[in-house]
């Protein structure tokens, strides 16, 4: 059986690590090192799964949701990202990889919030536009119109949030972890 090494500091501090990975790489020139880092990461998150197909399944259909919104982002003219091998047409590989290392977090580190679509609303409201603009800060990207930009990343990210929580609770691979535990703490 799998070690239950779900641990939401664990888990807080990957996403970080390869939060920082991909867009210190993509402001430096280096867009595939986000990559790389992050990859290990995504692989132990699934690995310590109870379920990796279904927290899979939650990673593939939010990272496909998420891509669809920053490209619009990109094709309506309000971001760009600095010129690298990819086509600039088309949102870079390390910014599909943040979806998926921010999946990561929906039922480990931010599991708190399931339920609590409110907060989880404001969670987004907040937080998706200053992440946006701490990676335009380091470099990773420029937002082109600033106002329209925070705007539609306010708007994007209030409605995407509570979504992302209340699929990740009916797509959560980690349930199974969390009643083995229960199972051995009553057994103990």
């Amino acid at each position: 059986m799998k070690t239950p090494a779900n641990n939401a500091f664990i888990n807080f501090i990957g996403f970080q690590l390869g939060w920082f990975a991909c867009v210190l790489g993509a402001a430096n020139q280096l867009p595939w090192l986000g990559v790389l880092i992050s990859a290990p990461i995504i692989a132990w998150h699934l690995w310590q799964a109870g379920n990796p197909r279904l927290e899979l399944t939650l990673m593939l259909i939010a990272t496909f949701f998420g891509t669809l919104f920053d490209q619009s982002l990109l094709s309506l003219g309000l971001i760009e990202y600095p010129a690298s091998t990819w086509p600039a047409l088309l949102i870079p590989v390390w910014m599909m990889v943040l979806w998926m290392l921010f999946v990561t977090t929906l039922n480990v580190s931010l599991r708190w919030m399931r339920g609590k679509y409110l907060i989880a609303t404001i969670f987004g409201l907040v937080g998706g536009p200053l992440a946006y603009l701490g990676g335009a800060k380091l470099g990773a990207m420029h937002l082109l119109k600033p106002t329209e930009i925070m705007v539609a990343l306010s708007i994007g990210w209030g409605i995407c949030m509570p979504t992302l929580v209340w699929l990740s609770a009916r797509l959560d691979g980690y349930t199974h972890i969390r009643a083995a535990r229960k199972a051995t703490i009553h057994h103990a």
